[in-house]
């Protein structure tokens, strides 16, 4: 990227600070507000989370893009019954939350909080304690060994098992051909921290087995029942906070009905925070990019992060590898997407237009549930890369320092779809403005008023640290 196309990067965001700006905005419609069992969620978000404020909408979740604009809030918690938080409604969060200020990127970190019923969400309101997470548990192959402790069971090979101890290296194993019941076992008497899902999926059942034939996890009334392929189907049920990544799945995080797949993870299977497909998914960058965040750079981001540096990263594809697409809106699930060739950039990295319309396509259909405040994170773990931002004064520093030489920016695992090469995303605690790059220059860096991307350097340079350095206003 040259040093105009940068200088637009860095300009191209607006803040609007006032009296009334708010670390955290709770967003709720007037129906959901009267009803004192969701007015009760409400008071408990406002009770964990200070100088939180309260938002109300009418007929659309639109109406209150003024206020928070003028806001400008670092989390925004979008609290909706279950007959509200549909695919349409999701699309509708992600539209609203980039239009906070002039850039094309999502301005607040933000999550829908629903439930079963009120009680369900009350529940995921109040939760409060981090979670560290620390046993992981998968039915499709993930990077076990940055985790601490898990197992996952192979989607794509029969009798496919690949489990972790605490202090071990990730070990082959022979498991069942039928994975319904030890899938089940690892949210119950494993108390899994991390679920991970792949394959085919409806909202209403989940099909365990991609290439193969398995048994399935079905929903009803906010639970969730395994049907083994032999046998009678049985209940799964834990209290046990988690979160849940449907990474591959189609439709899983598509609240359709009370039935629905993702109540039951919500109410039956305590799942506190929850990223999932409302469409059906085949290009894949929106679900499976969240892994490369999260698991593979263990403890540097939150799931909330992790989720919305993928985000930053398909935006960042959009706007720098395809001309006058980034203002376009779709309906989620559109057929209609436009057809647009890569300009120079998206061409130097082997794109073409079935990548624009797979980006588009991903990019408001993938739901994040749950308080985005909360934080559950990997315990730390060695990274293929350093990545340490210093402030002093309105001086920042970025420093990224490869620890695995050629390897070090290389995809960690390749699982999936559209795994790998992702932008550096650092994360700012605190908003800035007037922005003016000293150095870095070379690297192509995006500069927004929350957060500094770089794009993947691909071919590295083992002999030097990657040095960002600039200076800005703070916004407090």
């Amino acid at each position: 990227m040259n040093k105009n196309i940068l200088a637009v990067c860095i300009a191209c965001f607006v803040f609007v600070a006032g009296a009334d700006a708010s670390e955290y905005s709770v967003v709720v419609s007037r129906q959901t507000k009267e009803q004192p069992g969701w007015q009760a969620v409400v008071d408990a978000l406002l009770a964990r989370h200070s100088k939180a404020v309260v938002l109300v909408w009418h007929e659309d979740v639109s109406e209150v893009l003024p206020v928070l604009q003028k806001q400008h809030p670092r989390h925004t918690c979008f609290v909706a019954r279950r007959e509200e938080a549909g695919r349409d409604f999701v699309a509708a969060v992600h539209r609203l939350t980039r239009q906070y200020d002039s850039d094309p990127y999502t301005d607040t970190l933000w999550g829908i909080l629903t439930g079963y019923d009120a009680e369900n969400a009350l529940a995921i309101a109040k939760t409060d304690k981090p979670l560290a997470v620390k046993k992981v548990a998968s039915g499709t192959e993930l990077a076990l060994e940055l985790c601490e402790q898990g197992v996952w069971y192979d989607e794509l090979v029969k009798n496919k098992k690949v489990t972790k101890e605490i202090g071990g290296v990730p070990t082959e194993q022979q498991g069942p051909s039928d994975t319904t019941r030890a899938l089940a076992d690892t949210l119950t008497k494993g108390a899994a921290d991390l679920f991970v899902t792949s394959g085919h999926a409806t909202e209403r059942n989940w099909q365990i087995g991609f290439r193969y034939k398995n048994g399935t996890f079905r929903s009803k009334q906010g639970q969730m029942f395994g049907f083994p392929l032999e046998g009678k189907s049985f209940k799964i049920s834990s209290s046990e906070p988690r979160i849940y990544m449907a990474i591959g799945n189609c439709l899983m995080g598509h609240i359709d009905g009370p039935d629905a797949m993702a109540l039951a993870w919500m109410n039956g299977l305590g799942v506190r925070q929850m990223v999932g497909y409302t469409v059906v998914t085949w290009y894949g960058y929106g679900g499976w990019g969240v892994l490369d965040y999260f698991t593979e750079q263990p403890g540097r981001y939150t799931l909330t992060e992790a989720f919305h540096a993928n985000q930053h990263a398909l935006i960042h594809r959009l706007d720098h590898c395809f001309d006058g697409v980034t203002g376009v809106s779709l309906e989620p699930g559109s057929q209609r997407l436009p057809v647009v060739p890569p300009n120079s950039v998206g061409k130097q990295l082997g794109l073409s237009a079935a990548d624009c319309r797979g980006l588009l396509w991903d990019r408001d259909t993938v739901a994040f549930y749950g308080d985005p405040a909360w934080e559950a994170r990997l315990p730390p773990q060695p990274k293929a890369y350093g990545q340490k931002l210093v402030v002093e004064g309105d001086t920042y520093t970025l420093t990224i320092t490869p620890h695995l030489a050629s390897k070090s920016f290389e995809p960690v695992n390749t699982n999936g779809a559209q795994r790998g090469w992702r932008p550096i995303v650092q994360l700012l605690d605190h908003r800035i403005q007037k922005a003016s790059l000293l150095s870095g220059d070379d690297l192509g860096v995006v500069i927004t008023d929350d957060f500094i991307l770089v794009p993947n350097p691909r071919v590295v340079d083992s002999d030097r640290d990657y040095v960002i350095k600039f200076k800005a206003e703070r916004v407090d």
